[in-house]
This record gives C-alpha cells, sequence and structure tokens, in this order.
C-alpha cells in the first residue's frame, strides 16, 4: 500500500517549521528556522520577514529529510491560529495554499495549542493526561471532557514564556529568554522571595515580573533572580497541576508547549505525580517548542475525521482558543 503524508507548516510566532509525518503518525521530517536576537524581543514585521526568507529553504530541508518529493504529499495542514499577528501567521498560510493548488490536494487547518496537546499524545502514547500548557503566551492546565479540551485554570495575565522573555531582556540576556534563564538558574542556590500567587486554579505572573525588575534594578545577580523565578513559578504550576489531577480523577500529566524543555520543571511535577500515584510524561525537546510535525500530525487527525478544505477556504483565526475547538477526532 502506497505511504501517505502529511506536510504541516508551523508560522504562529518565531519559529517557522515545516514537518512531515506519514498518515499512521511515523516522523519523517522535522525542519525548522527561528528567529532570535542578541538584545531585545520580537518585532512582528521582522518575524514576518524572517520567515518569508527562509520557507524555501526549510520547506526543501523537510523534503529532502523525509525522502519525498512534494508531489508524494496527499495533505497540507498549517497553523491557522492563535498567532502572534495575522502577518506572521499568512506566511504559513499562503505556502500551504501555493503547494495545495500546485499538487491538487486537500487542506487542513490547525489550531496551533491544540496541536501542542495532540503531538504530545503520539509521542508520550498518553491515554487520557492532564495537560499541563507552558509557551510564550500560554499557560494552561487543559483536560479533555465532553468532546472538548476544557480549560480548568490558567494564567490571568500573561503566559510564563512571555513573562520569562520579558524578564531575560530587562537583564540583557536576549531572546528567547528560557534557556539563558534555565541556564544561570543552575549558577545559584540562593532564593530570592517572589509573589506567590496561585488563585483557585488560576496563576498570575505579572506581580512576579515587577518585582523581579525592581530587584534586578537594585542590584540582585540576575542569576538569584532566575533561580528564584523558576522556583517560585513552577512551584505555582505544580500546586494547579496536583489540583487538576484531583478533580478529574486522571491519574496522567503530560507536560507540553516550549517551556516544557526546562529541566528543572519536570523535576519538580515528576515529582509531584509520584507522591501522588500519578504517572509524568513530558515532551521531547525537539516536539515540545513549535515545529511543523505538530502542525501535520493535527491535519490528519482532522482530515481522517472529514476535513478537506480547498484553497480558498484557508482561513486565519488568530485568536481561537483551546476549548472552542471540536475535538471530532476522539
Amino acid at each position: 500500500m502506497t505511504t501517505k503524508y502529511c506536510l504541516g507548516i508551523e508560522s504562529t510566532a518565531h519559529t517557522f517549521g515545516v514537518g512531515v509525518v506519514t498518515f499512521d503518525g511515523k516522523i519523517v521530517a522535522n525542519a525548522k528556522d527561528t528567529f532570535t536576537t542578541e538584545k531585545g524581543g520580537m518585532i512582528p514585521n521582522e518575524v514576518a520577514k524572517h520567515h518569508r526568507d527562509v520557507k524555501a529553504r526549510i520547506l526543501a530541508e523537510a523534503l529532502m529529510q523525509a525522502g519525498i518529493k512534494i508531489e508524494d504529499v496527499s495533505l497540507i495542514s498549517y497553523s491557522r491560529g492563535p498567532g502572534l499577528t495575522p502577518e506572521i501567521l499568512d506566511v504559513g498560510r499562503m505556502l500551504a495554499i501555493e503547494l495545495a493548488k500546485k499538487i491538487s490536494v486537500p487542506l487542513a487547518g490547525a489550531n496551533h495549542s491544540v496541536s501542542h496537546l495532540t503531538i504530545g499524545n503520539l509521542i508520550t502514547k498518553a491515554k487520557d493526561p492532564v495537560y499541563l500548557y507552558v509557551s510564550g503566551p500560554n499557560t494552561q492546565v487543559i483536560a479533555l471532557a465532553g468532546g472538548k479540551y476544557r480549560i480548568f485554570g490558567e494564567t490571568l495575565d500573561i503566559g510564563l514564556g512571555n513573562m520569562l522573555d520579558k524578564f531575560a531582556r530587562d537583564a540583557g540576556l536576549g531572546f528567547p529568554g528560557g534557556p539563558k534563564i534555565e541556564e544561570l538558574a543552575r549558577q545559584s542556590t540562593n532564593y530570592i522571595e517572589l509573589p506567590y500567587a496561585v488563585k483557585g486554579m488560576d496563576v498570575s505572573f505579572s506581580g512576579i515580573l515587577t518585582k523581579a525588575e525592581q530587584l534586578l534594578q537594585k542590584g540582585t545577580t540576575a542569576a538569584d533572580l532566575c533561580y528564584s523565578l523558576q522556583e517560585t513559578c513552577f512551584a505555582m504550576l505544580a500546586e494547579v497541576a496536583e489540583r487538576a489531577i484531583a478533580h478529574t480523577g486522571k491519574n496522567e500529566l503530560l507536560l507540553i508547549g516550549g517551556v516544557a524543555a526546562n529541566k528543572r520543571l519536570g523535576e519538580m511535577l515528576d515529582k509531584m505525580c509520584k507522591a501522588r500515584g500519578a504517572t509524568f510524561y513530558a515532551v521531547p525537546l525537539q516536539y515540545s517548542g513549535d515545529q511543523g510535525v505538530m502542525i501535520a500530525w493535527q491535519g490528519v487527525l482532522q482530515h481522517k475525521s472529514g476535513e478537506a478544505r480547498k484553497p480558498e477556504e484557508a482561513d486565519l483565526a488568530p485568536h481561537e482558543r483551546t476549548d472552542e475547538v471540536p475535538v471530532t477526532w476522539k
């Protein structure tokens, strides 16, 4: 039987990615390029230009990794939202339209956040977990219930990843800030008390950021603050994740999103799960951040459940929430 391939295009924030998966879930390509700076953060028109500049090369790399030609692809999937700006999202959408027209195949429009959940299931083999989704703009506790991914708790202000990036910019660490904060945190064990903001199932990071910025200006070392930021914020996440496990009665926790790459966060969540008799899963580094593989796999799931868009139907949903997506593939 001829192998069927889906090509997925990720273009929501700093990463432009193209992934290829088979319809039975085998990952055969994962090519990407990430916009970075030495100082400052993401300027949307510069990110969009970056994506336009690298898209042809990343597409070629993905096809080479997969060992296929574009004509071998049976489905094109693209990230239709949520995203940093429509301009950035549109780079991926327009490439998807161009390719679908060229080889006469249908399209699937994937929700970026839901794609993080489903690639997590594919990679870890978790059955029905509570998801802790921690990325740049997103910090959410999610679980499947009643045909949708329900959000049981989330940030009340900014996402943890964006908060860490903002602090990293203030400390002159560049972008993305998460890996640099994790590295600096290993150089300290001096805990500086910061606001611990858990409100029921929700969390808040803006007050923590303000206090850390004030302490930085007063001369507290960046290493001490990086260590303290991690310990405080990760303890907050462990608390709300534990509460969600207790509330839903599920016995698996799956950490997804770009911040899932942080080893200290994984250690704290694993310890909490072991104490509860639950199983902890973390998506490996290459699939925890943004990439085209997750968009490709989500496209396969949606296509198998009946979705087949024509190029002229390829829209964007820049603000679509996780709990607004009907889960038709379960």
